[in-house]
């Protein structure tokens, strides 16, 4: 057996062993935890504020405020008085119809009756100027509610499209949007603003929409300008063709829908 001895004639001694005391402290612990910075907190929190602004659900609320507010505030202003009281004297010229066309489009956002404002484009400005301003107005009206419509409504609107005139009606805008539109501009029983949501919600391009509004819009418009040129003659011929005019299509369009409404039951 080998001594204790080392080849110098020393004697060897062994190491100390490590205590467990010492080998705890020897091993690292982890750190806890440490709470995210304020900065990066205040992200998180506006991050899930965004998401519930945004969503769809949000979005319509703010158009139904937006549309109420609106129509509360067209009832304040009470618009009908242009029949009664005139344009202001302070506009003038092509800068009135313009003016005019503007505060059209607005009010039809609003929920103001189209026959109302192209009876007041005719009595403000003649026939052709009021036809001009009416028919800019109609466009730019259905363009803000269409636009309205598809920013804010359509992400929520088209999960509930569940029952089968609603589905048709989609069907209908979505793959033949642009003679559906101009079908429902020459049929002056569909309401303006009910067909401008609708097309909203449905997957129509804005192109196709705005351009069967303007077409569509022109012979009922062109009616109601003229009709309101002439009122202060309601016997003239001109009048009493308006008149025809605006009945007539009126007429053709309820015996259309009733038809249209049978073949619907019968599927």
């Amino acid at each position: 057996m080998l001594d204790a001895t080392n080849r110098s004639g020393g004697t060897a001694t062994a190491p100390p062993r490590a205590t467990a005391t010492d080998l705890a402290v020897a091993v690292p612990t982890a750190a806890p935890p440490s709470a995210p910075p304020p900065a990066v907190a205040a992200t998180g929190v506006a991050a899930r504020c965004a998401r519930v602004l945004l969503s769809p659900w949000s979005r319509l609320s703010l158009l139904v405020v937006l549309l109420v507010s609106a129509a509360s505030t067209m009832l304040l202003l009470e618009p009908q008085r242009l029949l009664t009281d005139g344009w202001p004297a302070q506009l003038g010229g092509a800068a009135a119809v313009v003016a005019y066309a503007v505060a059209y489009g607005v009010c039809t956002v609003a929920f103001v009756p189209r026959p109302l404002l192209n009876l007041a484009a005719g009595a403000l400005f003649g026939s052709q100027l009021g036809l001009g301003a009416a028919l800019g107005g109609t466009v730019l009206g259905a363009g803000l509610a269409f636009c309205l419509g598809r920013a804010l409504g359509q992400d929520a609107l088209r999960p509930l499209l569940r029952g089968r005139w609603l589905k048709a009606a989609d069907r209908q805008l979505s793959r033949h949007g642009f003679r559906s539109v101009l079908a429902a501009r020459l049929f002056p029983g569909i309401p303006f603003a009910a067909s401008n949501y609708c097309a909203a919600v449905s997957r129509m391009g804005l192109l196709p929409f705005l351009l069967a509004t303007a077409l569509g819009s022109i012979p009922n418009t062109a009616a109601y300008a003229v009709a309101g040129a002439r009122a202060s003659t309601p016997t003239s011929p001109a009048f009493l063709l308006a008149l025809a005019c605006i009945a007539v299509p009126g007429l053709a369009g309820a015996a259309v829908a009733w038809r249209r409404r049978h073949q619907l039951r019968g599927r």
